[in-house]
């Protein structure tokens, strides 16, 4: 488990690093949404988390290829039987503001990741204690071995201690509840880029930061960094035909032929680590959105099923995404710990096979229904849901369809005020137990923060916190393949497809796409 000191934190980039740190270049960059906040550890979301990444590192990192490297620890190894991880800090780093960076920053940020407010809290679930042994060294003490703790790291951002309570932002700031604090809106992190200016939702603009320890090991070519989100996709790629931007994420599928037609315009496609799927109120005795009274319809799985089985998944795919997406069975793409292909096979279409379910459950003529859908996070999310609810009439399902910005969605979810949800899903960590911590686990105040399906089970629960302590690999993954066994019988959620990526940028940009959808521009290099 031991990893070494790595003098270059990727390879291959270091003989371009050194001139290319000299340059002087502004990067134009375009999505379809912003960030949600400043605060690191407030909200868990990958648009938020990569504007974060360029301002603040966590100890670890993964590259554009997704491999995990040094970040602000240079060195980490498990000790004490397995239950402490060590982790050796990197030494003459500085925040924005000029402070030294220590182990009293990093247990801070720990620590704050872990309380009620944070929604990173899931990924800290098995630690007991995080301490300070001396400047440059820290141990997370685990609740029994965890050999996946580095893996939970790459998103926990280090703030300065002192600066975050001098703001007023010791604890998390509370999104799903309208909480505030100064932290949403400024930064003094240690990454390689530092805050110049913030208009929420128009426009974020941040300057190269000339003193980053990794100035010398990483390319740095941009100097200037001007971020825009653009919710309308036609605005979006018109702003790229233009040249207005150089570099755009959420790229429409409907338009990436005319894209990579167009002259000194390049399409980069990789497959992402995120699964799109619906979410449905399974645990209330009675839902608020529906026209039946008394009953929750969502409760009995024939009606699961049948919805399951009137998902027309290839329409989906060719109409909407344009053959530009993965079709599954599972709410997790194949990157993942415990994905098999029998777990990814999906129900095949058949609306009769559907209606028989609905009218054993005493719903032949079915029911009504509202889906909350966002309409600027994931590729073509609003099509999705407006595609989906021609399939569910099929079988009496008379679904509303609200879509709206992931801003107010979201808390719709976090505070279990939707029936019925679309929703996409990462996975940092590359395992189910993150899955399963954040949307299989009964709802407490440390875990299962985004299950709103208000589904319990005491006995699963019991196997999902196991799973962080258990050591032998064997044992381990015939747990997390008994756990996806209930989760896929219980039909817990809908899965639709998993994302491909395309994003697109000049001809005088040399990138690849990052399976996370984080574009870590410190590694962008001009040709």
């Amino acid at each position: 488990m031991r990893k070494k000191i790595v003098a270059a934190a990727a390879a291959g980039i270091l003989s371009v690093s050194m001139a290319g740190a000299a340059s002087a270049e502004t990067l134009r960059w375009a999505r379809a949404g912003d960030s949600l906040t400043f605060d690191p550890h407030a909200q868990n979301e990958v648009p938020t988390h990569t504007l974060a990444h360029q301002m603040y590192e966590p100890l670890l990192l993964r590259d554009m290829a997704g491999k995990i490297i040094p970040a602000l620890a240079t060195d980490w190894y498990a000790t004490d039987n397995g239950n402490v991880w060590e982790f050796k800090l990197r030494k003459g780093v500085k925040f924005h503001g000029g402070e030294d960076f220590t182990a009293d920053d990093a247990v801070f940020s720990l620590k704050r990741a872990m309380m009620p407010t944070s929604d990173m809290k899931e990924l800290l679930s098995s630690v007991k204690e995080v301490r300070k042994v001396d400047d440059h060294t820290l141990h997370i003490e685990t609740k029994g071995p965890n050999p996946l703790m580095p893996n939970n790291l790459t998103n926990l951002f280090i703030m300065d201690s002192e600066w975050a309570v001098e703001n007023r932002c010791a604890a998390p700031q509370d999104i799903a509840n309208g909480g505030d604090n100064p932290c949403a809106r400024t930064t003094n992190g240690t990454g390689p880029f530092k805050l110049v200016s913030r208009v929420q939702d128009q426009k974020t603009v941040l300057k190269r930061n000339d003193a980053y320890w990794g100035i010398g090991i990483f390319p740095m070519q941009v100097t200037e960094l001007i971020y825009t989100p653009i919710q309308e996709s036609a605005t979006r790629v018109s702003a790229f035909l233009s040249g207005e931007v150089d570099f755009i994420q959420d790229l429409p599928v409907q338009d990436l032929a005319r894209i990579a037609k167009t002259d000194g315009l390049d399409v980069i496609t990789a497959a992402e680590n995120r699964t799109i799927f619906f979410g449905l109120n399974v645990g209330d005795a009675d839902l608020t959105t529906d026209t039946v009274q008394g009953k929750n319809p969502f409760a009995d799985v024939r009606v699961r099923q049948a919805m399951n089985m009137a998902l027309n998944r290839e329409a989906i795919k060719k109409i909407v995404m344009r053959n530009q997406s993965l079709l599954t069975g599972v709410v997790m793409p194949p990157f993942v710990n415990g994905w098999t292909k029998e777990l990814d096979a999906y129900p095949a279409w058949d609306i009769r096979k559907a209606k028989a379910l609905m009218s054993d459950a005493g719903y032949g003529d079915g029911f009504g229904i509202t889906l909350d859908c966002p309409n600027d996070r994931y590729i073509n999310d609003e099509a999705v849901c407006l595609a989906a609810v021609g399939m569910f009439a099929q079988i009496g399902i008379k679904v509303t369809l609200d879509a709206k910005p992931k801003a107010q969605h979201f808390p719709l979810i976090k505070t279990q005020k939707t029936d019925f949800y679309l929703l996409g899903w990462g996975v940092p960590t590359f395992d189910s137990g993150y899955i399963f911590n954040f949307l299989v686990h009964t709802t407490t105040d440390k875990m299962g923060s985004w299950n709103n399906t208000r589904y319990t089970n005491p006995e699963l629960d019991k196997k999902i916190v196991g799973l962080a302590s258990e050591t032998n690999l064997t044992k381990r993954n015939k747990a997390i393949a008994e756990i996806w066994n209930t989760v896929q019988g219980e039909t817990l959620y809908l899965p639709i497809h998993n994302q491909i990526l395309n994003w697109g940028v000049t001809s005088k940009i040399d990138f690849q796409v990052q399976p996370e959808d984080i574009p870590h521009i410190k590694f962008l290099v001009f040709k």
